[in-house]
């Protein structure tokens, strides 16, 4: 018989309901025991006294059960959804360890759900990114992987495959009759078209921030980065002089714009420097570069564009032609209350889908408003309607399945059917992986070890 299982659902502290949930065979006796109840209706909520094995009164509280299967877990499961803070749901806790119970290791809640059937790899794991995730359109994209969205998606290239594996087999136990050749490119490309689908998948999932967005303020010195950084928070964080050269280090600062979470970073002004801190200061700024999944461009509106800023714009376009997936790249013209002096022309080698942007940033209100909307603008352009990997794992194995398709389109092409459904063979098993993986237990461990206690 397995173990019964036991931890407190809700964080500690002061707060104005702690749960205690159990699960397992043993759950429903031990919650007659400290109720002193003979039996609970299923999926009814019931308020109740709670008492310690020596009769003293403990709490009153409401007691949930849910019968196996139907349950998070699939097997009995009670919660006691007693009053909050440090000690109610202790002496709770520790009851439930008197009379029978054992704590639940970090996530074996969920891994006895995924066991038991009641979850596969791709809901469980979704479960654990929704609960530290900090970008409410990455949540909602986890709650279409929790509703199995991604296990549908993974059954359809499982099919695929099947399909293809099973009119090879036949091909090769019929191989003194001719093989149409209809069948062949038929297959060719149902596969060519599956692995541009899979490609498609895999890059806008690896471009996907699942903690929101960093967005990098980059620039030369004394364009107003830092005034843009404090517009933009709407009070002064950063330390603003028309001396040159005063941000050193990166300064970073969370906003909320729409569903998204955007980390904001101001950097030091990117030019040549021989101060040994200041180069630091900018050696930050290339990182911050790096990591930017949106780069606004500052440039002083009220000065020709100088060398300078013909770096900083070679700078941009390197990083952005690097990458599968380009960041969003946003100019911005600071200083534009004083006499325009930049010729804006120049700024089109920044390949941006947005026209440059005018601000003051020393009129804080009307400059966030502006920003706030383009920056909106530019992340609605993101769409989470596609299937999303959200874990390194799902990733892998999409990369895996695609490699090995290519492998067989090849042995196809050169009519090498065993060859071909050796690789097809291997496709399937590499996605299969993302839902239903191979039961080792250290494996297994390993993944749910990483969910919180009592989830």
């Amino acid at each position: 018989m397995q173990d019964t299982i036991v931890a407190i659902a809700t964080p500690s502290g002061v707060g104005g309901i702690c749960i205690v949930r159990l699960s397992g065979k043993q759950a429903a006796q031990i919650a007659s025991t400290i109720t002193k109840k003979p039996a609970f209706t299923p999926r009814y909520a019931t308020l109740s006294l709670l008492y310690d094995t020596q009769g003293a009164l403990l709490d009153e509280a409401i007691v949930l059960y849910f019968q196996a299967p139907k349950s998070y877990t699939g097997e009995d499961v009670i919660e006691f959804q007693c009053h909050g803070g440090e000690i109610i749901g202790r002496r709770v806790l520790n009851e439930c360890l008197l009379l029978g119970a054992r704590i639940a290791r970090a996530g074996e809640f969920t891994k006895r759900a995924y066991l038991n059937g009641r979850l596969d790899l791709a809901q469980a794991n979704a479960i654990a990114q929704m609960i530290t995730t900090r970008d409410a359109s990455f949540q909602s994209a986890l709650l279409k992987q929790l509703k199995g969205d991604l296990g549908a998606f993974v059954e359809q290239v499982r099919a695929s495959l099947i399909s293809a594996l099973a009119h090879t087999e036949v091909m090769i136990d019929y191989s003194e009759e001719d093989i149409p050749s209809d069948i062949i490119t038929r297959i060719h490309s149902m596969l060519e078209s599956l692995a541009t689908r899979l490609n498609n998948i895999y890059t806008f999932s690896k471009a996907r921030p699942s903690q929101g967005h960093s967005l990098c303020l980059i620039g030369k010195p004394n364009v107003g980065k830092s005034s843009l950084l404090n517009a933009l928070l709407l009070y002064d964080r950063a330390i603003t002089s028309p001396i040159a050269g005063t941000t050193r280090d990166r300064i970073e600062e969370d906003l909320l714009i729409g569903s998204h979470r955007v980390r904001l970073i101001d950097t030091a002004g990117i030019h040549a420097s021989d101060d040994s801190l200041e180069s630091k200061g900018i050696e930050k700024s290339l990182q911050a570069l790096k990591e930017a999944s949106i780069i606004l461009v500052v440039f002083d509106g009220s000065s020709p564009l100088d060398p300078q800023d013909e770096a900083i714009i070679a700078l941009v376009q390197e990083e952005s032609a690097s990458r599968q997936s380009p960041p969003t790249i946003l100019p911005i013209i600071n200083k534009c209350d004083l006499p325009a002096m930049l010729d804006t022309a120049a700024l089109h080698k920044l390949d941006s889908s947005s026209a440059a942007i005018a601000i003051n940033a020393l009129n804080k209100p009307e400059t966030a408003s502006t920003l706030y909307s383009a920056i909106a603008q530019a992340l609605a352009q993101e769409s989470y309607q596609d299937i999303i990997l959200s874990a390194p794992y799902q990733q892998e194995a999409i990369a895996q399945t695609q490699a090995h398709i290519h492998k067989a389109c090849a042995k196809l092409e050169s009519l090498e059917l065993e060859l071909f459904a050796y690789h097809i063979k291997d496709a399937l098993e590499s996605i299969g992986f993302i839902t239903h993986p191979y039961n080792s237990e250290e494996v297994l461990d390993s993944m749910f070890g990483q969910f919180c206690l009592g989830k």
